[in-house]
């Protein structure tokens, strides 16, 4: 039997707060989406996106404007990254080792993008975007990990998934507008870095608990004396 032919696709578990509304919103578009856009095409609009985003945050530093445009980038991210699968599944043209390759280095890449502008935006320090990069890096690591071993390709966590966490960058942004500082029982801080640890804290948190979760899963399953 060839490969491809055994290959099984992983579960995928989808339990954010947007999820109900998003799907159906995304089969909606992917319906009405001409047929010459394909998945591939939807894949790349949403990693140059993710390039916007950074050079617009990265112009941040010079002028307020780029936090404007990264905001609209963010949403070309949503409609490119989001609805690249779901085309794929309404046109039952499904690529399951390809898709879930290409889609999630290009996250890879996508997450470096933002986080080196936001290290040149002057908003958020760039050891705070160091340490939030690993952690995202790491929680990966062990999504991946865990989907290959587990059969399961989580989605998001503690309700909250990318398309929350945009929604939560574009108000930060339009807050940055206003109030680049905060003052926190001392000195003002940058916003993004406040977010930023606050972030970084609750990622490593999240792939604590889930690393222990999963090791005792696995454990139990393949102990059998």
């Amino acid at each position: 039997m060839s490969t491809t032919n055994s290959f099984k696709d992983a579960r995928r578990a989808q339990q954010s707060l947007l999820a109900p509304l998003e799907k159906k919103a995304l089969i909606w578009m992917a319906e009405r989406l001409p047929a010459w856009v394909n998945s591939d095409h939807l894949t790349g609009l949403g990693l140059l996106a993710m390039l916007g985003v950074g050079l617009s945050y990265w112009y941040a530093n010079q002028s307020r404007l780029g936090l404007v445009l990264a905001s609209a980038w963010l949403v070309v991210n949503w409609f490119g990254d989001s609805l690249d699968g779901t085309v794929a599944r309404v046109r039952n043209q499904l690529r399951p080792r390809y898709g879930f390759y290409v889609d999630h280095i290009c996250d890879a890449f996508g997450t470096f993008f933002m986080l080196g502008g936001l290290a040149l935006s002057g908003y958020m320090s760039p050891p705070v975007a160091a340490a939030l990069l690993i952690a995202y890096l790491m929680l990966n690591i062990e999504v991946y990990l865990a989907t290959y071993t587990l059969g399961a390709f989580h989605m998001s966590f503690w309700k909250f998934s990318p398309t929350e966490l945009r929604l939560l960058l574009i108000v930060g942004n339009t807050a940055l507008m206003f109030r680049p500082m905060t003052k926190i029982f001392g000195p003002p801080l940058l916003v993004y870095d406040v977010g930023g640890v606050i972030g970084a804290a609750c990622i490593f948190a999240t792939l604590v608990v889930t690393a222990i979760r999963h090791t005792r899963q696995l454990y139990r399953e393949e102990t059998k004396w």
